[in-house]
């Protein structure tokens, strides 16, 4: 099996979704195998792109320039699918990035074990949202689609523990926070094969909230910094603007992120 790095650079070098996805679960299984095995295999190292390749299509636009559609309508609703599409190849991506980028910072098997899992389950939930689009008569490109969603990633390109602050403790806590509504807007339309697989995405983000939270809690107590001054520093070097509520205080908390983390993040009137 070749090292773990090199594997997670082939993912990020693989432009079309469903083929880089194909590569991310076949890579995931084969080291879940071997750990399931009692095997310790090799991290390596890795040169990974700063972007990650992407297929022609979809357009990438300015976040302003992305065309607002109303969730009420069946147009609306396949815009939403795209840009969850398109938010989970992204997270793919990163999930891999993570693990070929900082492999100079010692971190035990279970980082890699998390981390491993974590891109395997946002690859089914790209192929979930294509799935989706694709019966409704659409796919993944047809649309534009937002293309500040690597920033946060270059932004960190050599701060491993203001990545985890950013991706995975504010931008995916986000997912937490909205994903609810989503899949009201579907059950009011009766689409209850698209409620099924945001219920599947929405059971299986917390879990990739707590790895970011747990490994940016075991840096910090190997620092001795205090988790909550250092996340407050971190995100407002690294984060654009301030965070919005309302908060899933609920699966926020599941996840391992009390409120004292994020409220004092909030515009203050």
């Amino acid at each position: 099996m070749k090292p773990l790095a090199e594997m997670a650079d082939a993912v990020l070098r693989c432009a079309d979704g469903r083929e880089k996805t194909a590569l991310s679960r076949g890579f995931a299984a084969r080291w879940q195998a071997a750990r399931k095995a009692g095997e310790t295999p090799q991290i390596g190292t890795a040169s990974p792109p700063l972007h990650p390749a992407r297929p022609d299509a979809p357009e990438l636009l300015s976040p302003r320039d992305v065309p607002r559609r109303r969730p009420g309508t069946p147009e609306g609703r396949i815009a939403l699918l795209h840009a969850v599409a398109h938010i989970e190849l992204n997270a793919v991506d990163l999930h891999w990035d993570i693990i070929a980028r900082f492999t100079d910072t010692k971190l035990p098997m279970g980082f890699y074990d998390d981390w491993v899992k974590a891109a395997d389950e946002e690859s089914k939930h790209f192929n979930l949202m294509c799935d989706c689009l694709e019966a409704a008569g659409s796919f993944y490109g047809a649309l534009p689609a937002h293309a500040g969603m690597w920033r946060a990633a270059e932004d960190t390109v050599d701060d491993l523990m203001g990545r985890l602050a950013v991706v995975p403790m504010v931008l995916e806590a986000r997912g937490l926070d909205v994903t609810p509504g989503m899949i009201e807007v579907f059950k009011r339309a009766k689409d209850s094969g698209v409620v099924a697989a945001l219920e599947t995405i929405y059971a299986e983000e917390v879990a990739h909230v707590a790895y970011g939270s747990k490994w940016f809690h075991f840096l910090c107590g190997r620092f001795d910094e205090d988790p909550k001054e250092r996340f407050h520093a971190l995100v407002r070097h690294y984060f654009h603007g301030d965070l919005k509520p309302p908060f899933n205080e609920e699966k926020r908390a599941e996840a391992g992120i009390p409120p004292d983390f994020y409220w004092p993040l909030t515009a203050q009137d």
